[in-house]
């Protein structure tokens, strides 16, 4: 049975821990309320590029741009958002999860994988699976030009046909307790489909349909990588909060336990030496 001196310095170490746990998620919090509106105010410009795009290629028989050429899909280009660091619940875990199981699905076609975070990369280097980039401490200062630099690597592999597909598996940012994890198809783009009976008005376009797509399909493929890197860094930040929120209120359940215990054994030891000095006091 542990001394009292043990059970102190057991309190004294969990509520130690307490207080990093605490200050980590103030930190995360804070860090929190400033990535909420990076994602906020990306969304619609992302979500307004792909629409203008989609129904551009709808529109037109030009598909001379590579980034518009839909091949069969026999290497697939895969690229994983993690996190640099840990101390965020299961947040890691899924997504590796999920990159497992789209490996285990796509076993018929070459996937290589673009990780972007230590931890998956880190993870499937150490399974040794194929990699054409790796792209870490990325989320310590986020820019465009992290977006940038990795949409080139893609462009680059997709223009010279080294793959046929890109996808890209991400966390995306609902709310602090909700970050649905996503699995969505970048390349090639799918052009609108019109429902049954619907016509397409076409535009008029004052350049060329391929001067057009050539400034507008690189600028779409930035916003989209763009766009997952802050929902990546928000979600990862809200599970950062929640775990250290839960680990603090563990401390603090821990550290009640361990202080009835501590009076417990501080009770029995007084209890016993009352009894010792009755005793000898009897015996006289």
């Amino acid at each position: 049975m542990p001394n009292v001196l043990d059970i102190r310095r057991r309190i004294r170490s969990v509520r130690s821990t307490q207080q990093i746990t605490r200050a980590m998620k103030m930190v995360a919090a804070a860090r929190l309320r400033r990535a909420q509106e990076r994602v906020i105010n990306a969304r619609p410009y992302a979500e307004q590029m792909m629409a203008l795009l989609r129904s551009v290629a709808a529109r037109t028989e030009d598909r001379s741009h590579p980034l518009l050429a839909n091949r069969p899909v026999e290497r697939i280009l895969l690229v994983l958002v993690t996190a640099d660091r840990g101390l965020c619940g299961a947040f890691n875990a899924n997504l590796i999860r999920a990159a497992q199981a789209y490996l285990a699905e796509h076993r018929g076609v070459e996937v290589s994988l673009l990780a972007v975070g230590r931890k998956g990369r880190d993870f499937f280097r150490r399974h040794r699976v194929r990699m054409v980039g790796e792209h870490v401490n990325v989320f310590t200062r986020l820019e465009f030009a992290h977006a940038r630099t990795i949409t080139a690597q893609i462009i680059e592999l997709y223009s010279s046909q080294a793959v046929d597909a890109v996808d890209l598996i991400y966390n995306e940012f609902k709310s602090i307790l909700v970050q649905p994890l996503k699995v969505e198809r970048y390349l090639p783009v799918r052009p609108i489909e019109p429902a049954e009976g619907q016509v397409l008005v076409d535009y008029m376009y004052e350049q060329p349909p391929e001067e057009i797509f050539a400034s507008l399909l690189p600028r779409y493929v930035e916003a989209e990588v763009y766009r997952a890197l802050l929902e990546s860094q928000a979600a990862e930040l809200a599970a950062k909060m929640t775990a250290m929120d839960a680990a603090t209120n563990n401390a603090k359940e821990l550290i009640d336990s361990l202080t009835l215990n501590l009076n417990r054994v501080r009770q029995a030891a007084i209890t016993k030496e009352i009894i010792e000095i009755v005793s000898g006091a009897a015996a006289q």
